[in-house]
């Protein structure tokens, strides 16, 4: 069985947490700057007032007056949840993270583990969300060990005790595929231990809005009851070849998900993160930007646990005077540890700055093997082209997701039907 844990409006509290008092307040995050003026999550007074997540900032405060905005926190945010799931994963969970508040695993090789069923799981997983690290321990910050309460850190302005806080209100769903499981934890209360949905027949009665929960589908729910579909059950009722027809590929992923199809889960690979960090002047910008980032690429190099490792990709993050954070990933074209290039791959993204920052980091987001030296593609042997292709690979998969690089496999080559002919599979080599 699969196990859903979901932290409601997890990106709202890690904002919040310095004016806890808001949390029973009409309060919403505000929006990103630089994008569409659509709010973030909202807090359950908001929504008490119609406004709801992704409206326009003006329709938000004429239904709500009285709405206060938080600015987002996505640094903050990326550690909390990373806390969250290393204390998942210190259960045994093999963890498919989803997006900040959302994270799925398969439970049945973790039922030994925890009195031999599945309810000894639930219950150590909501006792590793209530804990906030290790059992007994008072929360700290993790660069400066320094003992705080559910807050942030007085110097990193790093969200401390947060997943513990918002764990307190996990939902956990169960369910034999990841959509259930999902949605088992959508329809959960607090107040129960948890929720079940078992295949299709417990997806029937449930809202077709359950789809936005998935990316690839979640423009279809607004079409779906513009025709009078309203339930899963009525979706799975359709005929697939109808619904594929109108909506493509995401129509046909959306009849596999209300009928209780699902792609097996992905959990994420265990890594580490190298981080430099440095204090800026007031209202620095142009170039002491660009000396202040080449400064965190060679300390960031410099650093002995990458073992001369490459980096594929990194995250430049800023803490911003007005409040704040800023947050961008930088992929690069091919694993490097070249500091030149890292400097001007970087550097385009501080453009993207929305205010001065009092902060800036640089963190390797995922690291690579040893820069090979010397030979071209073509002069290598057999074995050294096999690897940089697989090499290749994975830096397209690290920068456009486990889909970017596929094979076409030719499954009935006497069909005159162009979707029989041939289908896309994942590339291995």
């Amino acid at each position: 069985m699969v196990v859903c844990v979901l932290l409601p409006r997890f990106e709202l509290v890690v904002a919040a947490r310095r004016r806890e008092d808001l949390m029973g307040e009409p309060v919403a995050l505000a929006p990103e700057a630089g994008g569409v003026q659509a709010i973030g999550e909202v807090s359950p007074a908001a929504e008490a007032y119609g406004v709801r997540a992704g409206m326009r900032l003006g329709e938000a405060l004429a239904r709500c007056p009285q709405l206060t905005v938080v600015p987002p926190d996505p640094i903050a945010v990326a550690r909390a949840w990373e806390r969250v799931l290393e204390r998942l994963e210190g259960i045994g969970a093999a963890v498919e993270p989803a997006r900040p508040g959302e994270a799925c695993f398969d439970a049945r090789g973790l039922r030994r583990l925890h009195g031999g069923h599945l309810e000894g799981v639930l219950e150590e997983v909501r006792a590793a969300l209530a804990r906030g690290g290790s059992a007994g321990a008072t929360p700290s910050c993790a660069s400066h060990g320094e003992a705080v309460g559910i807050g942030a850190c007085a110097s990193h302005g790093e969200a401390v005790g947060t997943g513990a806080r918002a764990g307190a209100g996990a939902r956990l769903g169960v369910g034999p595929v990841r959509f259930c499981a999902v949605a088992a934890a959508h329809v959960a209360r607090v107040r129960r231990r948890h929720a079940v949905v078992d295949g299709a027949a417990g997806l029937a009665p449930l809202p077709v809005a359950l789809l936005a929960c998935r990316s690839a589908t979640a423009a279809l729910p607004e079409a779906l009851e513009r025709l009078g579909v309203a339930t899963l059950g009525d979706l799975a009722a359709l005929s697939r070849a109808a619904v594929g027809d109108r909506f493509g590929r995401a129509g046909l992923l959306a009849h596999d998900l209300a009928c209780g199809h699902d792609t097996p889960l992905r959990p994420r690979a265990p890594g580490e993160t190298l981080e430099e960090e440095l204090e800026l002047p007031e209202a620095a910008g142009g170039q002491q930007l660009e000396r202040a980032l080449a400064l965190l690429v060679d300390r960031l190099l410099a650093r002995r646990e990458r073992e001369g490792r490459t980096l594929r990709s990194a995250i430049l993050s800023a803490r911003l005077v007005a409040g704040g954070t800023w947050r961008e990933r930088v992929v690069f074209r091919e694993a490097t540890a070249d500091a030149a290039r890292i400097r001007l791959a970087a550097a385009a993204r501080l453009a993207l700055l929305p205010a001065p920052a009092q902060a800036l980091s640089l963190a390797a987001d995922r690291l690579g093997p040893p820069h090979a030296h010397g030979d071209a593609l073509f002069e290598d042997g057999a074995a050294r082209r096999d690897a940089r292709l697989r090499e290749a690979v994975r830096q397209a998969r690290a920068a456009a997701g486990p889909h970017a690089a596929l094979r076409v496999l030719v499954v009935d080559p006497d069909s005159r039907v162009p979707e029989r002919h041939a289908v896309l599979t994942p590339f291995e080599r």
